[in-house]
């Protein structure tokens, strides 16, 4: 993961800013949270679309009630879009949002293979596209930029859902790329591992 670069513009350097100052976000009582994500990884395990759109909606609707912002419309579609070049996948999309619509997309299957994508790997993309959501409806940071402060919220969402124990996180570590942070994962992953059941995997988009 790599931030986007501060943009020239008085405002949007000022939403930038903005975004980079919010590390962490106020977080709701764990129980329908987590059990909402568990409905989603048994979704998942289904491999089936209708279920896994109903759960994911399940999921960001109860963030979007606590945090009193619209309840994003949620997509859940097949295979990644993406590009082959030379026979190598040089990208793939996981999911976006649209800010006029307030309307999130994930894709559940992996690029190549077209195979169910791993829960966790899907659950980190719907965060993420959550945390877009936010940023424009609640944050206001309307152009929602990636910043350290954006990527940071995302894991903070993505181990609560989880139910991660404190003492298995591993904060972010950056390094800096001219105008932009980049995550140093040799340092990020030199923390004391999560158990297995919390471990990244292959498709996990946080993966550099």
């Amino acid at each position: 993961m790599i931030t986007d670069p501060p943009p020239r513009a008085a405002r949007k350097r000022a939403d930038f800013s903005r975004s980079e100052a919010i590390p962490k976000l106020p977080l709701p009582p764990p129980e329908a949270v987590r059990a909402a994500t568990q409905t989603l990884f048994a979704a998942m395990a289904s491999g089936e679309k209708t279920a896994v759109s109903k759960a994911a909606a399940q999921v960001t609707g109860e963030l979007s009630r606590f945090y009193g912002v619209p309840e994003p419309e949620v997509k859940v579609l097949g295979v990644r879009p993406h590009v082959v070049t030379d026979g190598v996948c040089t990208y793939q999309l996981f999911g976006d949002y649209t800010p006029a619509l307030q309307r999130i997309r994930v894709w559940m299957r992996t690029a190549i293979r077209a195979q169910v994508s791993s829960p966790k790997a899907l659950l980190n993309t719907l965060l993420h596209e959550l945390c877009h959501h936010l940023d424009a409806t609640h944050l206001g940071c309307p152009d929602s930029p990636h910043t350290r402060g954006f990527f940071t919220r995302v894991d903070q969402l993505y181990h609560f859902a989880l139910a991660t124990p404190e003492h298995a996180r591993r904060p972010l570590h950056w390094v800096r790329r001219g105008t932009r942070w980049q995550i140093d994962w040799q340092r990020t992953r030199a923390r004391p591992a999560a158990p297995a059941s919390n471990a990244q995997t292959d498709d996990d988009p946080r993966d550099p």
